[in-house]
């Protein structure tokens, strides 16, 4: 193997050792909360589909060819964020519903820096 094949390849295994960690610690997908098999799976299918759902997310992000480095940048660290991040950043942000002239309006009440990337994903989907 070459020099840059071995970096290569120690990247894609720590990547691997903190995705392990993360489901192991923050997610708790490996851990086993109830007494019965059928449960036991359905929980770690339930963090499983969580897990995912930062994935898709983060592949989903449209990238625009004028701001393609930065968009790829912002990319790369949405799919290596934790979860808890994720979860704070994109799932918990606080907003207001408004119904009237038979429309829906939301409106964040915070900002965070996530934020334009929330929107442009919200924009694609």
């Amino acid at each position: 193997m070459t020099p840059h094949e071995v970096v290569a390849e120690a990247h894609q295994r720590c990547d691997q050792e903190n995705l392990h960690a993360q489901l192991k610690g923050e997610v708790r997908a490996l851990h086993a909360p109830v007494n019965t098999l059928n449960a036991n799976w359905a929980y770690l299918v339930m963090a499983s589909l969580a897990w995912t759902l930062k994935a898709w997310c983060a592949l989903l992000v449209p990238i625009s060819p004028r701001w393609a480095d930065k968009h790829n940048g912002e990319r790369r660290l949405m799919l290596r964020m934790e979860f808890r991040t994720f979860r704070q950043a994109f799932i918990e942000i606080p907003c207001q519903i408004v119904k009237g002239a038979r429309q829906v309006r939301w409106r964040i009440l915070a900002w965070n820096p996530w934020l334009g990337l929330f929107l442009r994903l919200d924009a694609a989907l």
